[in-house]
């Protein structure tokens, strides 16, 4: 673009001036209700115009000095996508269909898991760490992660370790990287699993996403290129279809007979599906199903969004809970510091977000001024998602909401069970009764909504209870249930398939250093290979998490969040080294304050998890006590009520606990070495250079998800050059 275009563009103007100070007042005004106004209740909407205030300024102002200041792109320059194209993996894609595929890989079980078990400790530690953890650590992470990557053809954050580090740091990077991505992907795994588990409804419609999203990635390659809105409309219509048709389906009895699994076999269904979609070519499955769920993702979070201003739910759960002071809470164990932070985990900050801002959207970005709408913008996203999965669960019933969240050995999985356990927490006006969580279920469409840990369930009772307010009445409650079903699940598979994917890639990598055709993404033979591995890792850990009679998700999802951290402690770490030998000074405080505040919590995490005596909270107290009481004869203990739920405890916790161990000692080896490699570099000393070379770019794309009116004259010109000489569209179909 011209520069005297683009300086005119940047201008400001009285309105522009009165727009942004209008949208900070608004934002002000949000957090001076949730922060400071007491009284009985907070209204919802309040969460709302808190989030999408501090957004906007953040994404204009803070997203553009990191922009300036760090990144310099320079849309002159070719991506890997462009210079390495092969149709399979590194394919220039569509910024708004790339946008939608980066999002719906970050955008897992993360954002609504973390926040909605974060909810125990109240709804103000959750908000302020989900927005202010974004602007300043999460979005900040992904985006320089993606650049880095984007400028070294695309490499997996392992080996850009290996490269930046040297052989000590990059080999401790590879082994956390690369074990931290297995718990990463089991987890998320075991959330679909945990939402799916028995429900006939819930199978039979996420099970129709998959062909609908080959039928689209067949329509937009070969019938009809380029015409995303159309197979938009399509896609739409038939998810629609899906849902609609599933209550029906579910209901009948061949549809029980079909679609009613148990968590177990859905579970192996699950891990069979990972290493399929991450076989195929990206076209085929991957990138339409992720931009046909992100256009349901972030179609749907809009929609509450709304829907919570035009309803103004009252939210009752108080600002700060009992447990916030306390560690024993029954959603999850641990003070708020620092189990606050790692348990919301992805809704602000999130390492699997740099596997996949290394893995696969830097093969497909068509432009270097692309990363900040696509990373930034992405994770302020993911994070109003983690926003909304907050207000629905605190929207509902407290007794509701623990009875739904706590595992079925505290419950024994019945509503009396469940009543008489929530009801022993002693929480301030709550009083449960059998009968509330029968008519809830009822109200749903389910035959139990006890237990039902891994927070979409509750996600999904929280927006049913706010949507049916304002579209259908009390009788839709069941369809909003299950819309909101499919939509988590939809969010969740495409971070298990995205992730077993890049976990591929990493693997690969590693495998390259001895023998080079590894390297080669196109050897189906090994990619195969590869992914067999990694699904195998992560199938494991999944199944112990199913299996498992504490319920996997209450043990395991703290030890996700750790491990989530001390990975994105990693990236972070690699970004502070980059961009240090890059020249900057300053403005790496950017990188260095989230990057410190990062390290004290995950580390702080791991050291309680290792070494604390109480067996509530440390994984290896956990394993003694259990072991002894094995040894002493009991028959009994706690949660466990036999001897083989007994050893299966012994058993996982002394995996948690050796996974802690490993996860905690890689990670600090890695930022002694980046320390160390980043004071060299500002001291002039050893400067790598390890970007590609310079490749002048040959392709035209717009910058932002909405053209300028220079870009629109430049598109114009550059579809008639295509015209002209076809074989430059890369992106086009029949390559």
């Amino acid at each position: 673009m011209d520069p005297a275009a683009r300086r005119e563009e940047r201008r400001w103007t009285p309105p522009k001036i009165a727009l942004w100070v209008g949208i900070s007042l608004v934002g002000a005004l949000g957090w001076l209700m949730l922060a400071l106004a007491r009284g009985e209740a907070v209204n919802a909407i309040w969460f709302v115009f808190a989030a999408v205030a501090t957004y906007l300024v953040a994404y204009r102002f803070y997203a553009k000095f990191i922009q300036d200041k760090l990144v310099r792109p320079d849309d002159t320059r070719a991506t890997p996508a462009e210079t390495s194209y092969d149709g399979k993996d590194y394919v220039p894609t569509d910024r708004r269909i790339l946008f939608g595929h980066h999002f719906a890989a970050i955008a897992g079980a993360g954002p609504l898991v973390g926040p909605v078990l974060a909810a125990q400790m109240g709804y103000l530690p959750g908000t302020i760490w989900i927005i202010v953890g974004v602007i300043l650590a999460g979005a900040v992470q992904d985006f320089l992660v993606l650049v880095i990557s984007m400028r070294r053809h695309g490499r997996s954050l392992g080996q850009m370790a290996r490269d930046e580090l040297g052989i000590v740091g990059g080999i401790a990077a590879f082994i956390a990287t690369l074990t931290i991505m297995l718990i990463i992907v089991a987890i998320l795994a075991m959330v679909v699993v945990n939402s799916l588990g028995e429900s006939a409804w819930g199978v039979y419609s996420v099970g129709l996403t998959i062909p609908i999203a080959v039928f689209m990635g067949i329509y937009l390659r070969y019938l009809r290129p380029g015409k995303v809105f159309e197979v938009s409309m399509i896609g739409v219509v038939l998810l629609l279809a899906a849902i609609v048709s599933g209550r029906w389906v579910a209901e009948s009895d061949w549809g029980q007979a079909i679609f009613h699994l148990d968590r177990p076999l859905l579970a192996v269904l699950i891990i069979v599906y990972g290493f399929i979609a991450a076989v195929l070519p990206v076209w085929v499955l991957l990138a339409p199903r992720d931009y046909l769920s992100t256009f349901m993702k972030i179609g749907t979070i809009v929609m509450l969004a709304a829907a919570i201003v035009l309803v103004r739910p009252q939210i009752d759960t108080p600002a700060i809970s009992e447990f916030a002071s306390r560690t024993d809470g029954p959603v999850f164990t641990g003070a708020l510091f620092p189990f606050l932070f790692v348990t919301i985990a992805c809704g602000a900050l999130s390492g699997f977000h740099a596997m996949i801002a290394s893995g696969t959207t830097p093969k497909l970005v068509e432009k270097e001024s692309q990363t900040r709408m696509i990373g930034y913008g992405g994770m302020l996203m993911e994070s109003f998602v983690a926003i909304m999965a907050l207000v629905a669960a605190v929207s509902i019933d407290r007794g509701i909401y623990f009875a739904m969240n706590s595992s079925a050995a505290a419950t024994g999985g019945t509503v009396e069970g469940a009543a008489q356990f929530v009801n022993s927490l002693g929480l301030m006006g709550v009083n449960l009764d059998p009968a509330t969580l029968e008519e809830t279920a009822k109200q749903v469409g389910e035959e139990s909504i006890v237990s039902r840990t891994g927070g979409a369930p509750t996600l999904a009772v929280g927006l049913a209870g706010i949507m049916h307010r304002l579209i259908g009445g009390p009788g839709m409650m069941a369809f909003w249930y299950h819309f909101a079903i499919m939509f988590e699940a939809l969010f969740i598979l495409t971070s298990v398939d995205a992730g077993t994917r890049v976990a591929r890639f990493m693997l690969s990598d590693a495998l390259g250093g001895i023998n080079q055709r590894f390297r080669d993404h196109s050897w189906r033979l090994g990619a195969w290979l590869t992914t067999a591995i990694m699904v195998a890792g992560w199938g494991s850990i999944l199944m112990m998490g199913v299996l498992d009679p504490l319920g996997g998700i209450n043990t395991l999802f703290p030890l996700f969040g750790i491990a989530n951290q001390l990975l994105a402690a990693i990236a972070l770490s690699i970004c502070l080294v980059v961009f240090a030998r890059k020249g900057r000074r300053r403005s790496l405080l950017v990188i260095a304050v989230p990057l410190l505040f990062t390290a004290i919590v995950t580390i702080t995490g791991s050291f309680q998890k290792i070494f604390s005596t109480d067996p509530k909270v440390g994984y290896w107290a956990n394993h003694v006590a259990y072991r002894d009481a094995l040894a002493a004869g009991k028959t009994e203990l706690g949660l466990a009520k036999t001897v083989d739920d007994m050893q299966a405890v012994v058993f996982n916790t002394a995996v948690q606990g050796s996974l802690s161990i490993l996860f905690v000692v890689c990670t600090i080896i890695v930022l002694l070495v980046s320390l160390w490699r980043t004071l060299q570099a500002l001291r002039g000393v050893n400067l790598l250079d390890t970007e590609a070379p310079y490749v002048e770019s040959e392709y035209f794309a717009p910058s932002g998800m909405v053209p300028t009116p220079a870009e629109k004259e430049l598109g114009g010109q550059w579809k008639a050059y295509l015209a002209e000489h076809p074989e430059k569209d890369l992106a086009g179909g029949g390559h």
